[in-house]
């Protein structure tokens, strides 16, 4: 009997398998130098442990036939809002695309108050923003606007 755990866990190595290859021509680098490659193939190789072991520990879970649906359509709209914002991102840059990221699934798939919606997605960015840009000295994806 396939179990809950045996799909998610299937699926989550498969996806670790996929960014795995996807992430192969990018260098590793060292410890004390990281190359573009290093947390994408450490994060992959960590979701396929991980992904193999909820697997493997499938049989405490619920039968795949059992699961609630329900939350699919939430789901959709929370994939879907997303892709849009992956799709602006260079375009629009950092501060704009998570600013409007953050608002659109609090307010509008969340359904939260606005005031209080707006108020959380330019908090977060701002701390971010202080933390990597200015903290860090990390530069995020400025945009048309420059910042």
């Amino acid at each position: 009997m396939i179990r809950a755990d045996h799909a998610a866990g299937g699926a989550l190595a498969a996806l670790g398998l996929l960014v795995l290859a996807l992430s192969g021509d990018l260098p590793i680098g060292t410890l004390s130098f990281p190359g573009a490659g290093m947390m994408p193939k450490l994060l992959a190789s960590l979701l396929v442990v991980f992904g193999l072991l909820l697997a493997v520990r499938a049989r405490e879970s619920a039968p795949l036939a059992d699961v609630s649906w329900q939350d699919l359509p939430h789901a959709i709209r929370v994939a879907a809002v997303t892709g849009v914002a992956i799709a602006f991102y260079q375009t629009l840059g950092f501060v704009v695309t998570m600013g409007l990221l953050l608002f659109v699934l609090i307010f509008g798939v969340e359904r939260r108050h606005p005031v209080s919606a707006a108020a959380f997605s330019a908090g977060v960015v701002a701390l971010t923003y202080v933390l990597f840009n200015i903290a860090l000295k990390t530069p995020l994806e400025p945009g048309l606007l420059g910042f």
